[in-house]
């Protein structure tokens, strides 16, 4: 990214391009009046030397010491031209390759002139020019450094309320921006610190839903548990025959559901941890695919030894193939490349609100395309954040759902 495109920058130099904007226009303006008051000096005293040169020509007295002639020939010619016209008149021109003011008058169908050296004032009016620039300079200067400051001062409250909230859509609810609130009526606030307040409140709101929805999880899964197993016993009393199955059937289908919630809830506590050991990993697919008791093609191009939790990563493979039999279509595939893992089927593919947000429980997907996911996702990512390996959902190209594990790097022993 380059410089001139953060905030700050953006700010320094809009504000000091309003500064020179407006430095350049006052001193046009400056220069305007300045310069019509001097030269209107210079001018004056040009018209009263005409006057006087006019009256003695008149007279025929001589006119002393005053720079006058009759018809000079470095007159210029607009001013020769309004003397022909029967008037006087006055412009800056050159005399003897120096600047004057000239006022000329007719004098017997001649033009009569005098002159005043005009090289002073135009040295003043330079000296006026650098003033103005350098002033104008310095002003820029000044803005500049002080626009940069408190762009500055701005970007990084910007930068702290956006590091934030990547820490909170990271997981991280406990995060707040560490503005001081302000309270009052007198009380100091601008809108970097609204921001950061509505921030924080959305931070806290979101984090009291949370922790309510685990409670009322864990709470609903430990209260159906004591009951369930009482079920379970009692249906194991009822007479063979196709209502003891279905009932059994339905209830195991129950027990199932309030494990799967109880391990949801041991995961959002954050109180799981990994029992690493060694582990063959091409190997560990095979027993996993195989205890699911499913059709399930397994490859494995480059086999490696890995550091992981082999319970853990077995749930999380047995969840992946039965989501893919229960949601997909054969043939299911399994391809193990160095710490890559990859689960593919050939059904209408996962859910783009899936791909996009992730699993969230209870979810049924999109019905358009007849593919949901619930609890079993769920628990995938769960335990996969625990191993720390990388989940990534996608859609093959030609149909169906790709599920990639990438397992740490930092934790890979080259088992060939």
């Amino acid at each position: 990214m380059r410089v001139t495109s953060s905030l700050r920058w953006k700010i320094a130099l809009t504000t000091t391009a309003v500064c020179c904007a407006v430095a350049a226009v006052l001193g046009i303006l400056v220069h305007n009046v300045v310069a019509r008051q001097v030269v209107g000096e210079v001018r004056k005293d040009a018209d009263r030397d005409l006057d006087h040169a006019l009256t003695e020509y008149q007279y025929g007295t001589s006119h002393g010491h005053l720079n006058v002639a009759l018809d000079p020939p470095d007159l210029p010619g607009p001013l020769r031209g309004l003397v022909a016209r029967g008037r006087t008149g006055s412009m800056v021109g050159a005399h003897a390759g120096r600047p004057v003011m000239w006022a000329a008058g007719p004098a017997d169908g001649k033009p009569l002139a005098v002159w005043v050296p005009y090289e002073s004032t135009r040295s003043r009016l330079r000296d006026l020019d650098a003033a103005i620039l350098a002033s104008a300079a310095i002003a820029a200067g000044v803005v500049a450094l002080a626009g940069l400051f408190l762009a500055n001062r701005i970007s990084s409250r910007l930068t702290t309320t956006a590091a934030v909230a990547r820490r909170i859509s990271a997981g991280d609810l406990d995060a707040r921006v560490d503005i001081p609130d302000a309270a009052g009526e007198g009380a100091h606030r601008d809108e970097v610190q609204d921001v950061a307040q509505a921030l924080n409140t959305m931070a806290k709101s979101l984090q009291e839903r949370l922790e309510a929805e685990k409670r009322f999880t864990a709470d609903v899964a430990h209260d159906l548990r004591t009951p369930l197993t009482g079920s379970l016993a009692a249906a194991a009393l009822l007479p063979e025959g196709r209502p003891k199955e279905m009932i059994n059937d339905r209830l195991a289908a129950l027990h199932r559901l309030t494990e799967d919630l109880l391990e949801i809830s041991r995961l959002d506590s954050g109180v799981e941890h990994a029992d690493l050991a060694r582990v063959e990993l091409g190997r560990a697919v095979r027993r996993a695919a195989a205890a699911t008791r499913l059709e399930v093609s397994v490859r494995v191009v480059r086999d490696m030894e890995v550091l992981t939790d082999r319970r853990r990563l077995d749930r999380i493979l047995a969840n992946l193939l039965v989501n893919a039999d229960r949601h997909g279509a054969p043939p299911i595939e399994v391809t193990v490349e160095g710490p890559v893992v990859t689960v593919r089927d050939h059904g209408p593919g996962y859910p783009d609100r899936l791909i996009e947000q992730g699993p969230q429980r209870f979810r049924t997907g999109d019905p358009g395309r007849g593919r949901g996911h619930g609890l079993g996702l769920t628990i995938v990512a769960g335990q996969a954040a625990v191993l720390e390996i990388t989940l990534d959902f996608a859609n093959a190209p030609d149909g169906g759902a790709v599920t990639t594990l990438r397992l740490p790097v930092g934790r890979l022993v080259d088992g060939s």
